[in-house]
């Protein structure tokens, strides 16, 4: 009873998820964008000083995040922690953990040389590691979420995977390269989705 009560309020609510990802969307674009070019530009170029850097630019993301979702579920007069926001939680959870630890494990095994040097090869791939299991953990939650979450969740997996086979996580020379990934997806891939949200969503309501 519980779970089928659940389905149905995630269906009930499935307007109110597409409204409240266009801002979200576009706002984890824009940080994204603007922390790839600020990484650039201060040539954020060492494993440690990568991974801190971008950890910290998620933090501002997910804050952020959390509280767009929390304005507006009360501006809908609705319970921000209710039994769907769990259930999609725990399905972004697994692949967040997940790179969380290979990061930390990266963290402690690197040093703070060059973000190429021969003696971190792991982190070369590091940026794509996160894009697919990001792309993961959205994909599971498309579950739960309208079903543009799982298309853009793919977009991830295959854009990241793509680029790995391709060769380019081993031709990784410079901290650019590093930073183009991060904000290519997780700066345009956001920015990109939130705006066709925002005007599709705008066009269902005029009509």
């Amino acid at each position: 009873a519980e779970h089928l009560q659940v389905i149905r309020t995630l269906m009930e609510r499935s307007a109110l998820y597409r409204r409240a990802l266009a801002p979200i969307m576009i706002f984890n674009g824009v940080v994204g964008l603007a922390a790839a070019a600020l990484g650039w530009a201060l040539k954020v170029g060492s494993p440690r000083a990568f991974i801190l850097y971008w950890g910290g630019v998620s933090v501002v993301a997910l804050t952020g995040s959390f509280l767009l979702v929390r304005r507006q579920a009360i501006k809908e007069s609705e319970p921000f922690w209710s039994p769907p926001t769990r259930r999609v939680t725990q399905a972004l959870l697994p692949p967040l953990v997940a790179g969380l630890l290979i990061s930390a494990v990266l963290f402690l095994r690197s040093g703070f040389g060059p973000l190429y040097a021969v003696s971190n090869p792991a982190l070369l791939w590091l940026p794509l590691s996160w894009v697919v299991l990001y792309g993961c953990a959205f994909h599971a939650a498309g579950f739960f979420m309208p079903r543009g979450m799982k298309i853009f969740g793919w977009a991830f997996i295959i854009g990241g995977c793509g680029i790995f086979a391709a060769g380019v996580a081993y031709g990784v020379t410079d901290l650019g390269c590093a930073h183009g990934i991060m904000g290519f997806f997780f700066g345009g891939l956001h920015l990109a989705y939130g705006v066709y949200l925002y005007f599709t969503e705008r066009r269902s309501n005029e009509s």
